[in-house]
């Protein structure tokens, strides 16, 4: 057994400063140390698969990422660890713990993964090993996952067993969050209590002209964009492709989180977030994330449509959401709600975290190309336009 900052502290001298997770008891030390310790960022994620998202921005940002989570974690995590982390290659380091192990007591649901999560992380091709219950193993530990993600920029993973890490209290003020409450916002809102749900189909802007037109008031030099996967990224691509610019291009839903870690990591930068309303209904426990934990630089633009348009065209229950409303109760600042593309210049000089919601028409624009440029070569380039060493 260790004290939790036995691993911290060596962890946080490699450059390990900022931490994502979800709650696990064999993890309550690990976080009550990390929410206590001022040299460290924590976020708190809605599920597993976020606090991935969340910890790989904060990679692209600069920072060394590492995501804490229960085994069970895994299967929300698998989406971005898949399509995000290995397509990407962005290395974060995953704390696993093992609940369910084979021969040990433990509740009837961690029964099974405790029997397949080594299997499962070899299956995503994430190399592990037994996180160290001796002090004098942790610098052996950490210099191998260090050597493997610089030399392959991909994920690597300590499996936990039950006891490996001595109790820590948490600290007697838990507020090192800085959580935003409703009674320090300022609000400008607009139509919250009826969401344009009626407005004509020929009324509506088309995505393409969202996007140009917020193009249009980004300066490559001091913002960040990243478009959702599927049609936003692939015609904000085809509009003009940037050095600051990042096309998603799975791990559906994990854009807005991806955000947040790049806007904790780089306050210098404007971060704005293009989402889409499949996307956002996915994972609509970012919202409260964003809410409780971003700064004065990010920005979210939802853009609705009402159907998942690259699969054929199914409508989504977007028509049921009302977006904006779901913002304001989860602590963004600014909430604009717009029929048009007249509000995007006003929006990205309010104060944030921001939101803007459009309902756009359907409809791609003919002979639409998908990016040319790689996946991992796109995290590259906007690491080096940021100057992040690579």
């Amino acid at each position: 057994m260790i004290e939790a900052s036995h691993f911290v502290e060596p962890a946080k001298r490699l450059g390990f400063d900022f931490w994502a997770g979800v709650p696990c008891s064999f993890l309550t030390p690990f976080i009550n140390c990390a929410i206590g310790d001022s040299g460290l960022t924590y976020v708190s994620a809605a599920n597993e698969g976020d606090a991935v998202a969340v910890s790989s921005g904060a990679v692209l940002g600069g920072r060394r990422g590492v995501v804490i989570m229960q085994n069970s974690g895994l299967g929300n995590a698998v989406s971005p660890l898949t399509s995000l982390n290995y397509v990407f290659r962005i290395p974060i380091l995953l704390i696993v713990t093992l609940r369910g192990e084979p021969g040990r007591l433990d509740e009837p649901q961690h029964e099974l993964m405790g029997q397949v999560t080594p299997q499962l992380l070899e299956t995503m091709q994430i190399p592990w090993r037994w996180f160290p219950e001796e002090q004098s193993a942790i610098g052996e530990v950490l210099a191998e996952a260090v050597s493997y993600m610089d030399k392959h920029k991909r994920p690597f993973a300590l499996i936990m067993r039950k006891g490996a890490v001595a109790p820590y209290p948490l600290p007697e003020a838990n507020d090192a969050r800085k959580l935003v409450t409703k009674t320090e916002i300022e609000r400008t809102e607009t139509q919250l209590e009826s969401p344009l749900l009626q407005q004509e189909t020929a009324d509506k802007p088309s995505r393409h002209q969202v996007l140009t037109e917020l193009i249009s008031h980004t300066d490559s030099s001091n913002s960040i964009v990243l478009a959702s996967t599927g049609y936003t990224g692939r015609e904000l691509f085809a509009i003009e492709d940037r050095p600051n610019h990042m096309y998603m291009v799975g791990s559906m839903g994990c854009v807005s989180s991806l955000g947040l870690g790049l806007s904790l990591a780089r306050p210098d930068k404007k971060i704005i977030v293009i989402d889409g309303d499949g996307a956002a209904l996915m994972r609509m426990g970012n919202f409260a994330t964003i809410g409780a934990y971003a700064g004065e630089n990010y920005y979210q633009v939802l853009l609705d449509n009402g159907v998942h348009e690259s699969t054929g065209g199914q409508q989504t229950v977007s028509a049921a959401i009302d977006f904006p409303a779901v913002a304001a109760a989860c602590g963004y600042h600014n909430i604009v709600e717009s029929g048009g593309v007249e509000s995007v210049s006003g929006f990205l000089t309010n104060c944030s975290p921001a939101f803007l919601y459009i309902q756009t028409r359907q409809g791609v624009p003919e002979g639409l190309p998908r990016p040319t440029i790689k996946p991992f070569e796109v995290a590259r380039r906007l690491m080096q336009h940021i100057q992040v060493k690579v």
